[in-house]
C-alpha cells in the first residue's frame, strides 16, 4: 500500500515554537515499520494523487487560508476514491468552528458560543447575556489564534467590528479567566489515548499557540480527566486515525474550545511510545 502523508509549503509564520522535525519523526519511523510512505504537499500541482491507495493528513497548516482549494482538493480525493484520514466527511464538517454549536446542543460542556454571521452588526448586549466584560472574537475559519482578538465592555469599538464582520462568519465567546491556567489537550489515536500536554500562554496573554509565546507542559491527568475529554470523540469523531480535543477546566470539570480532526500538532517530542501508538493505531487501515 503506497501512502501519502501530506503537509503544506513551509512558511516560518505557520510553525513558529514548534519542532519542525515531527513529521520527518513520524515518516521515518513508519518507514521502519516497512510502510511504503513519503511526504507530499496538499496542493502540489505536479502531485499524482491516483500513485497513493491511501492519504494521511498531517500538517496542512495553511489550509484555512486557502479554504477554497483546499475543500476542492477533498472533493479530488472523493471523485478518484482515495481514501484520506481523518476521511473528508469528518474534515469538511471540523474546517468551520460553527460545529461547536452542534456539540453544545448534544449536551457536552463546551464555552459558550455565539455566530456573528457575516454581514451583521454586533450586539453589544452579549455582555448582559453572559455576564462578561470581555469576549473572545474569531473566524469560524482559522487556525493558530489568527485574527483572535478580546472585545471588552468598556473599550467596543463597534465601527471596527461590524467592518469585520463584512468578511466572514464568526464566533463570540465569553473570555474565560481560566486560560490562564493553562488549556489543555488531549490526543487520541485510533480513539485510545495516547498523551496530554498543558498549554500555558504567556504573561498578560491569553493566546496559548506556541508562536504567541505560549509554553508546554506535560502533567500528570487523572482517568476522570481522560474520559471526559474522550467523550467528545465518542459522539463526533468515530473512526478517526488522530484527534486533539482542547479545552480548559473549570471547578474539574472539562470545557471544550476546539476538536482538532484536521492538522493538530501531535507533541510526539520524539517519543517512541507515542509513535507507537500512531502506528497501533493506523495498522487498522493498513
Amino acid at each position: 500500500m503506497k501512502i501519502a502523508l501530506v503537509g503544506y509549503q513551509v512558511q516560518l509564520r505557520y510553525n513558529v515554537g514548534v519542532s519542525n522535525d515531527e513529521d520527518t519523526q513520524l515518516l521515518n519511523f513508519l518507514k521502519q515499520k516497512n510502510i511504503d510512505i513519503e511526504k507530499v504537499i496538499w496542493n502540489d500541482a505536479s502531485v499524482q494523487w491516483r500513485q497513493y491507495e491511501l492519504v494521511i493528513l498531517k500538517s496542512p497548516w495553511d489550509y484555512h487560508d486557502k479554504i477554497t482549494e483546499f475543500l476542492k482538493w477533498l472533493d479530488m480525493l472523493d471523485a478518484n476514491n482515495i481514501p484520506l484520514l481523518n476521511n473528508t466527511q469528518t474534515i469538511r464538517w471540523n474546517v468551520n468552528k460553527r460545529y461547536l454549536k452542534e456539540i453544545e446542543e448534544k449536551g457536552l460542556l463546551v464555552i459558550p458560543t455565539e455566530i456573528q454571521l457575516r454581514n451583521t452588526n454586533f450586539d453589544s448586549s452579549i455582555f448582559d447575556i453572559w455576564k462578561t466584560d470581555k469576549v473572545v472574537v474569531k473566524p469560524c475559519i482559522s487556525a493558530g489564534a489568527k485574527d483572535t482578538i478580546i472585545v471588552e465592555r468598556n473599550n467596543v469599538d463597534e465601527s471596527y467590528l461590524n467592518e469585520l464582520f463584512q468578511s466572514d462568519d464568526f464566533l463570540i465567546q465569553p473570555f474565560e479567566s481560566a486560560i490562564k491556567e493553562g488549556e489543555w489537550s488531549f490526543i487520541f489515536f485510533g480513539g485510545e489515548f495516547s498523551h496530554v500536554v498543558l498549554k500555558v500562554p504567556k504573561e498578560n496573554d491569553f493566546r496559548v499557540q506556541h508562536q504567541h509565546g505560549g509554553s508546554i507542559q506535560e502533567p500528570v491527568v487523572s482517568h476522570d480527566l481522560i474520559n471526559q475529554a474522550k467523550q467528545y470523540l465518542n459522539v463526533f469523531a468515530v473512526d478517526t486515525l488522530y484527534a486533539r480535543v482542547d479545552g480548559i477546566l473549570k471547578e474539574g470539570k472539562f470545557y471544550l474550545m476546539e476538536l482538532e480532526l484536521i492538522e493538530p500538532y501531535l507533541f510526539m517530542n520524539n517519543s517512541k511510545e507515542r509513535f507507537t501508538n500512531y502506528y497501533n493505531a493506523l495498522k487498522k487501515w493498513l
